[in-house]
């Protein structure tokens, strides 16, 4: 009998899957133990599906994944695939995002909110020593290649609890998280486009890639104030319309591609749950830098995804881009590199971030993406698989 408590067990006959349910941030869903996961794709896509509930096939309208971990948002369902390579002391990550009516599964993008709970799997792994004052690893992420740090604060042998954030209740272990090399993550350049400035359907529109592919609007453009509620902003299908219209534009104009390489089509673009993201950027109200609206890209995000917001902070700082245009107090680089905090207004509060940058005569560089989040597990355990297919579980078994 498998007494590995991080691979597949039976019971009664019945597959045991051992699954960390935890918060990163604002974002919920599941961290696996690479070793534990079928190395077939297919297969790990099937098992992916059963434990999040999504259809294994096509598409289910409504569904509201009764039958597994997700939560029906994009925010709450994404399961991290984790290990640690032998000889290595860094954590690789790979995310999958899913989509409670959809089989598809997005390998494509990085989640900077979920990533926060991975330090907390790391030291329930016996990965990071407890430390004081702080303890840090190193994580890489395979679907961006880029790489970050992640650390846990410890006082008199306890993880401290102390961190509150906009959008979640409650103070919980907070992790500070530094993104290095954030520029081109997928795309390979800042301005995907050539242009710090695009007109996108005859609209202005600043296309940009740090952390994140991100099209960024002046809410006003769109016909709004850049207040209104994500519950609004979704019920409007005119706007909904535009703005499904500006990914395809937009996306086209990065050259984003799929996983397979190839150039996304429009009907990839316009039906994507990742890629790219889009926010309408509005000023601040409540003494923050910018106020915006982020969108998944499908639905209006309840807060702020860090990596998006990231995005938006870098933009903050760069003359010409459509985020600049609406700062409440723009701040100037140098040639010299500098730390620059940027507050963004989104509907649960202000989230905080530090970009590092500097200029290189008229060439902008950003070395660094810097921001705080709070993270818990909210199970570990197993979950029982009733209806794997057969190769699924052979697989499973043979880990």
């Amino acid at each position: 009998m498998n007494t590995d408590p991080q691979r597949c067990t039976l019971d009664a006959g019945i597959l045991q899957f051992p699954v960390f349910h935890m918060r990163g941030g604002t974002s919920t869903g599941l961290v696996l133990a690479r070793e534990a996961v079928p190395e077939d794709e297919a297969l790990l896509e099937e098992l992916l599906r059963h434990l999040m509930g999504v259809p294994l096939v096509g598409e289910w309208p409504g569904n509201t994944q009764i039958t597994g971990l997700g939560r029906g948002i994009p925010t709450s369902n994404k399961v991290f695939i984790v290990e640690r390579r032998p000889g290595e002391t860094r954590m690789t990550s790979t995310l999958a995002q899913l989509a409670a009516g959809k089989s598809h599964i997005d390998w494509s993008v990085n989640c900077g909110n979920m990533s926060a709970a991975l330090p907390l799997y790391a030291l329930a792994r016996g990965w990071l020593a407890p430390e004081e004052p702080t303890a840090q690893i190193e994580i890489f992420n395979t679907n961006t290649r880029t790489t970050l740090y992640a650390r846990l604060g410890f006082a008199n042998g306890r993880l401290l609890s102390d961190t509150r954030i906009p959008g979640v209740n409650g103070v919980f272990p907070g992790v500070d998280l530094f993104l290095h090399d954030p520029v081109g993550a997928k795309t390979g350049a800042l301005f995907p486009s050539g242009l710090r400035r695009d007109r996108l359907n005859g609209i202005a529109a600043t296309c940009i890639d740090v952390a994140v592919p991100m099209i960024i609007v002046n809410a006003a453009d769109l016909g709004k104030s850049g207040y209104e509620t994500p519950a609004q902003l979704d019920a409007d299908p005119v706007f909904k319309a535009a703005l499904s219209d500006l990914l395809v534009e937009g996306g086209q104009r990065m050259q984003l591609r799929n996983r397979s390489g190839a150039l996304m089509s429009a009907d990839e673009l316009r039906r994507s749950e990742t890629l790219p993201k889009i926010c309408i950027v509005s000023p601040a109200q409540a003494g923050g830098h910018i106020n915006t609206r982020y969108f998944t890209p499908q639905s209006a995000h309840p807060s702020l995804a860090v990596s998006g917001g990231c995005c938006l902070a870098a933009a903050c700082l760069i003359e010409g881009t459509v985020a600049h245009d609406v700062l409440s107090a723009p701040q100037a680089l140098g040639a010299s590199v500098g730390e620059f905090p940027l507050s963004i207004e989104n509907p649960a509060g202000v989230l905080d971030t530090l970009i590092t940058a500097r200029l290189d005569g008229e060439q902008v560089l950003i070395d660094a993406a810097a921001y705080r989040r709070s993270a818990q597990v909210l199970v570990r355990g197993r979950m029982a698989l009733y209806s794997a297919s057969a190769a699924l579980s052979e697989a499973l078994l043979a880990r």
